[in-house]
């Protein structure tokens, strides 16, 4: 409980300054007209309505949900929030009643509040106007023409201790015993045994190396090994081999409103920069290594191809790939 409290305290004090900036600006008594259409009033704080939307922008602010995705009023989340907003209206209105809005460092800190907020929204109706649905579809066609789709394959594995126990289970498979019998029988994989040694769809290139030598010329229907791997020696049977599925336009559409909003930001910061009297009073940072530039933290993956951002890390001999 005593942690939780915690949480939720973390939460209020981070955003007291934007509810004291707005309390500081005599904005104490809202207006009953709903901010936004179809808004709700959710709670009162000593005369001062509360709005389903304000809720809501806590919750996006606090990364809870993303902008624009709904948030149920009747939800748990929802209710914290909400006491998390009537604190922080509690909270800066003592403030106000301290004069603490009146201090000169409250003054400066409102005013960067200030300044955030402001290019936030400047940002946000740059990036409105230009990340549309035309042009996050026209950059995933872009995308797929510039792609190469690599052929994946089905397998199943058997991993063992020796190459004398996978040549006497080579033998077995010869006689026409079952290969998801012997991997759930005989194998020492924990991750694939039990559902008779499946690896799932995978590419060559996420594989080890051995599994990657081994398998590059292989056929459908194959009984590849044994093979010396990380844990052992292997047996793999080919089950199939079809080439890549490009990766869908929903499965893309976060990484490219990210490049897309990435895009925007730096074109605006480069114009106004550009006609910006800028002068830097201290010194110039120390410069990095050549060939260790990097892009800003917000800037998104590179968008390449049908590799999404979330794409798994390379799979291990014990691991399966794509099911």
């Amino acid at each position: 409980m005593a942690l939780k409290t915690s949480f939720r305290l973390m939460g209020v004090l981070g955003a007291v300054a934007c509810a004291l900036m707005i309390a500081s600006c005599g904005q104490n008594k809202v207006a009953e007209k709903p901010p936004e259409p179809g808004d709700t009033a959710v709670a009162r704080v000593n005369g001062q309505v509360i709005w389903a939307s304000d809720v809501k922008r806590e919750a996006v602010a606090q990364g809870l949900i993303s902008e624009g995705e709904p948030l149920d009023i009747s939800s748990e989340v929802f209710r914290q929030r909400l006491d998390e907003v009537i604190d922080q209206k509690l909270l800066a209105a003592e403030a106000v009643k301290r004069k603490l809005d009146k201090d000169p460092l409250a003054q400066r800190r409102l005013a960067a509040a200030r300044e955030r907020i402001l290019g936030d929204m400047l940002v946000e109706g740059v990036v409105e106007k230009a990340v549309t649905e035309d042009a996050i579809r026209k950059l995933y066609a872009e995308q797929q023409k510039l792609s190469k789709r690599s052929e994946e394959i089905r397998a199943r594995q058997i991993l063992v201790g020796s190459q004398a126990e996978a040549e006497s289970i080579k033998k077995l498979l010869a006689t026409g015993a079952s290969f998801d019998a012997l991997a759930m029988e005989r194998s020492t994989d924990q991750a694939t045994r039990f559902n008779g040694g499946d690896l799932g769809y995978f590419t060559l290139d996420v594989m080890p190396e051995a599994y990657g030598a081994a398998l590059k010329d292989a056929q459908k229907g194959a009984l590849i090994g044994p093979f010396a791997a990380e844990g052992g020696w292997v047996l793999v049977k080919v089950e199939d081999k079809r080439t890549e599925e490009p990766i869908t336009l929903e499965a893309a559409r976060p990484q490219i409103i990210r490049f897309l909003t990435y895009d925007q930001v730096r074109d605006i910061l480069e114009k106004l920069r550009g006609s910006a009297k800028v002068e830097m009073m201290i010194g110039k940072s120390q410069e990095l290594p050549a060939g260790s530039a990097q892009e800003p933290a917000s800037a998104p993956p590179e968008l390449q191809g049908a590799a999404p951002a979330s794409a798994p890390p390379a799979a291990q001999p014990a691991q399966s790939a794509k099911q």
